[in-house]
């Protein structure tokens, strides 16, 4: 396997990635809505709970695909080793396995209120955690890029990392506090419900920031498929 092929393959992973992630954030947000409506709210939240913790595989796997191909483009040796947000990107895949299994557990019946709003405190958690990793993957690719060959698409990605790092983290914080008090008994359904449709739209945004973030430093005239290192 060439080093073309390996380039291409991880930059289409992640920039697939991005686009099923934003997909999930909009199906866990039309569920969550759904739900707010009345038709069968513990039901929807424990769908809305899988999907969303599918998304944070999604997401973690193909964050993990670019930083894999900025890695292997720039020398294992040069790259820096702090601009990996390695933590958050291991919470958002323990996590989301966590979330799957809590989401498959309320759906059997089994104290649905209580498991869909502890999986929002960890969904709300592992957004905190994983905030910077979509800025410190724009940092870490442009150290490779010239300043002065920057294009407008790439400046306009870095402000999208830069936005998508603070919507992580306010609305991973706002999902925490309304977990916690859901948990605590107040009106469960609509907290957990309000906080995977937050969560949702979070997810949206994040995964067309990923994929933006990607196709943004494919230069004018190479395919996705040809873009080469270097």
């Amino acid at each position: 396997m060439n080093a073309v092929s390996v380039e291409s393959g991880s930059a289409e992973t992640a920039a697939y990635g991005g686009l099923i992630d934003a997909i999930g954030g909009i199906a866990a947000g039309v569920l969550a809505i759904i739900g707010l409506t009345g038709f069968d709210p513990e039901g929807m939240a424990g769908i809305a709970t899988i999907v969303l913790g599918a998304a944070f595989l999604v997401q973690a796997a193909a964050i993990l695909s670019e930083y894999a191909h900025v890695l292997f483009q720039a020398g294992a040796v040069s790259a820096p080793s702090d601009g990996v947000a390695g933590d958050g990107l291991a919470a958002m895949f323990l996590v989301g396995a966590g979330g799957i299994v809590l989401g498959v557990l309320a759906l059997l019946g089994i104290a649905a209120a209580v498991l869909t709003a502890v999986a929002v405190i960890a969904y709300g958690s592992a957004l905190v955690l994983s905030s910077s990793s979509m800025r410190a993957l724009y940092q870490l690719r442009g150290q490779h890029t010239l300043v002065a060959s920057r294009n407008g698409h790439e400046l306009l990605a870095g402000q999208m990392a830069s936005g998508s790092a603070g919507i992580q983290l306010l609305s991973g914080l706002a999902a925490v506090v309304l977990g916690i008090l859901a948990v605590a008994g107040h009106l469960p359904r609509v907290l957990t419900l309000a906080a995977l449709l937050v969560m949702g739209v979070t997810v949206l945004l994040s995964g067309s920031a990923l994929s933006g973030l990607v196709l943004s430093f494919v230069r004018p005239g190479q395919s996705l498929r040809a873009r080469r290192t270097g």
